[in-house]
């Protein structure tokens, strides 16, 4: 998938796991905004790391001549000897099979590899590898060694970076004056050997010596031997390399081998490891036709298309329909835990407000205090339920699975069924006096006790409250100050008391039984008489109510005899 759209995924999946974090998963509020942050810092990692470029040198290296992304058909990356003559100076070959694309030096096979998978990303799973290791192109065993195993490193490398074990084509390539075409032929490990004089015409070897009679059946064993000899060099120099043992790199077997014999070749070693193989192990070396002609030249060599229908091939997928896909599936995803987040605080909402109910009812009625703070709790519930259903319910209960309104008819009942205490009863008034406290100067003058005139009015305001009723007795009670006789202060304060007792019973219809009199003199003063303020306020008669069970009652009927 091309990076551009790799971002695009990283941030449309930090956007539905964000909104899934606030608003859908079961979280308390710091929890939400830890996982949200913790979701940014992710998703801004896995952005960055998808746009970046692979360092590598070969930047220029691949030309436009590659096929779309959505290109199916097998890739095949060329590494090893004779690429002038099957790519000459291009480097991308598409034929009607599968492309085929130069990889110059072999230790940049892992470059080369990371900067076409990112330019076309969707390659991954139809790459394959394909070495041409020529015998008269080496003439040092050694030298050899080191380039299979720097082969081994760099397909271990490819395995990692792509996660897949890509398939690798081992090719080598004889010049030979026994033919005047290429000549493949294709050894497998799930099918019998093939040899294919034409590109689309296979043939077993059995078949392809009896062909043309017996006139060219001598030129034919020959080859044959020629392709032995090259398969006995092959399984001696290149597969021990690629196959040992190694606790360092993992061994690599190839999947197909191709012998091919051409006319001639451009990159001969004049003491070249094939002459050392036909000299140490057969005594047909300098037997005819078994060497290129002298005046051959390296000719441009077809491609073995042939060995493509046996790789893998791609799906045809973009990198934005392959991007639009996991973006759905994402959403799906989403969606379904939403779903599950959704129906787990619908049933959290049933518990809780059925648990409240059931509350409610499990309280007497007469238990005041909890009875009405239960009802409380229910009319919260019931508050928070209108308010959904005007306004509409929150996100997370929603989606479709909403219960609330199954909640509101049993709790709209239950909050009718409450039945409000009783008022408090009144409260009783207590039994205590009440006093009128009257000044005595404004009553009477000095050392008198006869009313003044002037205080009635004075009198009638003050003893608005002072009303005679059963179980009530009026307490006159006169007092003076200490300025004179004691003995006369005493009758001076019985009299005004008197005096005022009587002009209460002239100015209502009280009973003389409903009151009381007594002169205290100085004997109860309620402030210093050291001062004239002390001894103003000393001078007063005080009325007063006090709770006397038999007073205020009638003293007697009215006498018969005067009827």
């Amino acid at each position: 998938m091309s990076p551009r759209w790799q971002r695009s995924l990283w941030l449309w999946s930090g956007i539905l796991v964000g909104i899934l974090c606030l608003v859908f998963l079961p979280f308390s509020p710091v929890i939400r905004w830890l996982a949200t942050g913790m979701v940014i810092i992710v998703c801004v990692i896995g952005m960055w790391r998808a746009g970046r470029q692979p360092a590598t040198e070969l930047t220029n290296l691949l030309s436009d001549g590659l096929p779309p992304e959505k290109y199916r058909l097998p890739v095949v990356l060329v590494c090893g000897n004779a690429l002038p003559a099957l790519f000459g100076t291009g480097t991308v070959q598409q034929t009607a099979q599968g492309c085929w694309l130069r990889v110059d030096d072999i230790s940049t096979l892992r470059q080369f590899t990371r900067q076409l998978l990112w330019q076309r990303p969707e390659w991954a799973k139809q790459l394959a590898v394909m070495v041409s290791v020529d015998p008269q192109a080496h003439a040092d065993e050694k030298a050899l060694a080191t380039i299979l195993y720097e082969l081994r490193w760099q397909m271990v490398q490819l395995r990692r970076d792509t996660r897949r074990a890509v398939p690798l084509l081992l090719a080598s390539t004889v010049a030979t004056s026994l033919t005047d075409s290429p000549l493949w032929l294709s050894q497998q490990h799930t099918q019998a050997v093939t040899l294919w004089p034409a590109v689309t015409q296979p043939e077993t070897l059995a078949n392809w010596q009896r062909m043309e009679g017996n006139a060219g059946q001598p030129a034919r064993i020959k080859q044959t031997l020629l392709f032995s000899q090259i398969n006995n060099w092959v399984a001696a120099q290149v597969l021990p390399a690629l196959q040992a043992r190694n606790d360092d790199v993992a061994c690599i077997s190839p999947q197909q081998v191709i012998l091919l014999q051409v006319p001639g070749l451009s990159s001969l070693k004049p003491a070249s490891l094939w002459q050392h193989w036909l000299s140490a192990h057969t005594a047909l070396t300098h037997a005819s036709g078994w060497h290129p002609a002298a005046h051959a030249d390296g000719a441009t060599l077809p491609f073995p298309d042939f060995v493509l229908v046996d790789l893998p091939t791609g799906n045809g997928v973009s990198s934005r329909r392959r991007a639009l896909r996991h973006s759905v599936t994402l959403l799906t995803l989403a969606a379904v835990v939403a779903l599950c987040c959704s129906a787990w605080h619908n049933r959290q909402l049933l518990h809780r407000v059925a648990f409240d109910i059931r509350h409610y009812y499990d309280i007497a009625m007469d238990d005041y205090v909890p009875k009405a703070n239960a009802v409380d709790v229910l009319r919260q519930d019931a508050a928070q339920l209108d308010d959904w259903f005007r306004n509409g319910e929150p996100l997370h209960l929603g989606l479709g699975l909403y219960q609330g309104e199954r909640l509101r008819l049993p709790l709209l009942a239950a909050i009718k069924s409450y039945v409000p205490p009783p008022p408090p009863p009144p409260p009783v008034e207590k039994d205590t006096p009440k006093t009128v406290r009257l000044d005595a100067l404004s009553l009477f003058d000095t050392g008198k006790s006869d009313l003044k005139p002037g205080s009635l009015k004075m009198l009638v305001n003050a003893l608005v409250d002072i009303k005679a009723k059963p179980g009530w007795l009026i307490v006159v009670a006169g007092h003076t100050d200490i300025t004179g006789d004691a003995k006369a202060n005493q009758v001076l304060s019985q009299k005004r008391a008197e005096s005022l007792r009587d002009w209460m019973l002239s100015t209502s219809d009280v009973s003389p039984t409903c009151f009381a009199v007594q002169g205290f003199g100085a004997t109860r003063p309620i402030a210093t008489n050291d001062t004239p303020e002390g001894r103003a306020a000393n001078r007063r008669v005080e009325i007063s109510l006090v709770p006397q069970a038999d007073a205020c009652k009638a003293t007697a009927t009215p006498d018969s005899s005067n009827d």
